[in-house]
């Protein structure tokens, strides 16, 4: 199979318009999505899923691959790609904005297993009252690897390291090659980078359009179905969740999603830089005109 063409960057960094435009400059090609969050099905507004009419127009791959009531990893991702890949016809598109998700498809990282009964454990143990950071030191017991790399308010990657560290007897941390690891490869990877500042205030008007677009609505429909632990950790979802079970009125649940996405996307950028294959494009004002020709550049070599 072709070697993809990756666009990656933090959260609203307009990967997603970058995407659509290269793939209808170059016939036939495809996009991936490689994002943990739009696997789910109906969060779309969330999760800045791709309309209906970009969906239509260019073959998508990678979203609502699970409901949103369901546990879904990784592991299940890579699982989910390894199936589609081969129906992809020339060089796929993908769009990474979980850097976790990319190294597992792309560089094959040794994944670990899953251990449901621990995971349901460790999650009783926190609605039933125990602190995350109870867990996180208790991570950092067993593995301090692991509890330097996962922040301590990360609900769903605690749970992970410890669901692996302890069901399967191994350190999370010791699964390799290693998301440090950054082997050659074929792939040719396009990073977007903004000034912190500007991409600030991205961040704050993508949370004021998804408002005006619904998103409390959508969040509440998803609500009166169920979420999964790891669903409701979704940025935007936790958020106005709080403010629909009572816990804080919606203009503070509108500030705290626009402060958590802005964190959100520099721990991204962090992930990103570590790694030394990536080609990046520093962007002034249009992500489109500044970013486009590479990409179609990439998918025509």
């Amino acid at each position: 199979m072709v070697a993809p063409v990756v666009v990656l960057g933090p959260t609203a960094s307009g990967k997603s318009d970058v995407a659509m435009a290269a793939a209808l400059a170059v016939q036939g090609t495809q996009i991936v999505a490689v994002d943990a969050m739009q696997v789910y099905r109906g969060m779309d507004i969330g999760t800045a899923k791709p309309s209906a009419a970009d969906r239509a127009a260019v073959p998508h791959h990678g979203l609502d691959l699970a409901a949103p009531t369901e546990s879904f990893s990784v592991v299940d991702y890579r699982i989910a790609y390894d199936r589609f890949r081969p129906t992809i016809p020339g060089r796929p598109l993908l769009v990474a904005g979980t850097g976790l998700y990319l190294t597992a498809v792309l560089d094959r990282l040794d994944l670990p297993g899953e251990w449901p009964d621990v995971r349901a454990e460790l999650d009783a143990e926190l609605d039933a009252g125990a602190s995350l950071g109870t867990l996180h030191e208790r991570l950092a017991a067993l593995d301090p690897v692991a509890a330097v790399r996962v922040e301590r308010s990360n609900r769903r990657r605690i749970v992970r390291a410890l669901e692996v560290t302890i069901g399967g007897g191994r350190p999370f941390s010791s699964y390799g090659p290693g998301v440090a690891a950054y082997p050659p490869t074929a792939a040719a990877l396009i990073g977007m980078r903004w000034r912190r500042d500007v991409l600030r205030a991205r961040v704050a008007r993508r949370v004021e359009q998804m408002m005006d677009a619904g998103l409390l609505a959508e969040v509440a429909r998803l609500a009166a179905t169920g979420l999964s632990p790891t669903a409701r950790q979704a940025l935007g979802y936790k958020e106005l969740l709080d403010h629909l079970e009572g816990r804080c009125p919606l203009d503070e649940a509108v500030a705290a999603i626009a402060t958590r996405t802005g964190q959100f996307a520099v721990r991204q950028e962090r992930w990103f830089r570590r790694d030394g294959r990536i080609r990046w494009i520093d962007i002034d004002r249009d992500p489109v005109a500044e970013v486009v020709p590479a990409v179609i550049d990439a998918l025509r070599a």
